[in-house]
């Protein structure tokens, strides 16, 4: 069995054309993808870089980019018209949803919020009318992502993430190989397939 890691962070647009891209690997490849939560924000901070999103340039492209590649996935795709988008909440709810089991739908359902129905997920009540939607108890979620344990976790994962050469996403290690950018994937595929 080989070791198939998934760096992601929900804010970034190519975490979310990767991830509409996962079953379709897993297929492929026969083994189960590990989908690693990580703020990229701290990665960013971390190895001392700017964000695509805060150099205007990069920024323009990105947008007419990613529309390229959800395209060339036949995948539906709407550049969030509140990027960038704080994800610190949400990134505790995944690793709330992963304790409790549904963690795979969390993260569908996450990516197509920000990235297909364009919610402004930097906006608090959106955050929580999406968590209230999540066929859970909110208030009991609400307390478990504030948890001191799940904000430690979060941070913990992304330091780890760090000291193993991860310095933004989407990230994929496969078999102690790192790979970086959606755009790598076929590489990431072949790795996994050898």
């Amino acid at each position: 069995m080989k070791k198939i890691d998934f760096y992601f962070d929900f804010g970034s647009p190519y975490s979310y054309l990767a991830h509409t891209q996962i079953k379709k690997f897993e297929k492929e490849t026969g083994e189960k993808v590990n989908y690693m939560p990580v703020l990229v924000g701290g990665l960013h901070k971390l190895a001392g870089i700017t964000a695509p999103a805060f150099i205007p340039l990069k920024a323009k492209y990105l947008i007419k980019d990613c529309k390229l590649w959800a395209d060339k996935y036949k995948v539906k795709y709407q550049f969030n018209r509140y990027f960038p988008i704080k994800t610190l909440n949400l990134m505790r709810a995944a690793l709330v949803a992963e304790k409790d089991n549904f963690f795979r739908s969390f993260v569908d359902k996450a990516f197509n919020a920000i990235w297909v129905d364009s919610m402004n997920m930097n906006d608090e009540e959106v955050f929580l009318k999406f968590i209230k939607n999540q066929d859970v108890n909110a208030d009991l979620f609400s307390l478990k992502y504030n948890d001191p344990v799940i904000k430690n976790d979060l941070i913990k994962r992304t330091n780890d993430s760090f000291d193993k050469g991860v310095f933004g996403v989407p990230t994929f290690i496969v078999n102690g190989k790192m790979f970086w950018g959606q755009d790598r994937l076929d590489f990431a595929l072949n790795e996994a397939k050898k």
